[in-house]
């Protein structure tokens, strides 16, 4: 049943049509994509036919399609596993309207307290998942997992950089490095700090 399963999960990546959730995918590492607020209720065809007029098999190839995300967690995994286990057009359905952002969220906390229990996350970053959490809800975890992060790490490592800037003894060069970082983009922020800084230095 499961290499069955398999092959049909390479057979919707590769031969199936746009049945994505509509809900935006969260890349480890990455921030970027905009937040959603409301349920998943429909799936994104060309029609954008709504979860309770999609066919059986549409259901299913949407469901193997979210198998096939690698960006998909453990959770999210387990849940549309037991959706296709089921078989039923109900229990499908019911994946994609409401049990598929339930399982996301259960991946996302995780996700959150992997991030906050990072020796390495600063004070803007604790302080914004702190909040995420407090919140509860997916859409909170979910924002904070695409954007939240991202911009909260980017406050951190701006005053990372002005620590920097504060140090009289550095050299012209890494002050010039520093200067133009601080005032450049979150990843421009995180470059400079990670890279950039031992860059100038060599």
């Amino acid at each position: 049943m499961r290499q069955h399963r398999a092959a049909l999960i390479v057979a919707a990546t590769a031969l199936a049509p746009a049945l994505l959730l509509s809900t935006p995918a969260f890349a480890a590492g990455t921030a970027t994509a905009a937040t959603t607020t409301a349920p998943v209720t429909t799936v994104a065809t060309t029609t954008d036919t709504p979860v309770d007029e999609m066919s059986e098999h549409d259901l299913r190839i949407a469901i193997l399609r979210i198998l096939a995300d690698g960006g998909s967690g453990k959770a999210v995994v387990r849940e549309a596993n037991k959706a296709l286990d089921a078989g039923t057009v109900d229990a499908m359905r019911a994946f994609l309207k409401t049990g598929f952002r339930l399982a996301r969220a259960e991946d996302d906390r995780v996700a959150v307290f992997r991030i906050l229990g990072d020796k390495s996350s600063g004070k803007a970053v604790v302080r914004e998942g702190g909040r995420a959490l407090d919140a509860g809800t997916p859409e909170a975890l979910r924002a904070f997992l695409e954007t939240g992060f991202r911009l909260a790490r980017a406050e951190d490592d701006r005053v990372a950089v002005a620590r920097i800037l504060a140090d009289p003894t550095i050299s012209r060069a890494l002050r010039a490095a520093a200067e133009k970082a601080i005032s450049g983009t979150p990843e421009e922020l995180r470059y400079f700090l990670e890279v950039g800084r031992y860059e100038v230095h060599a």
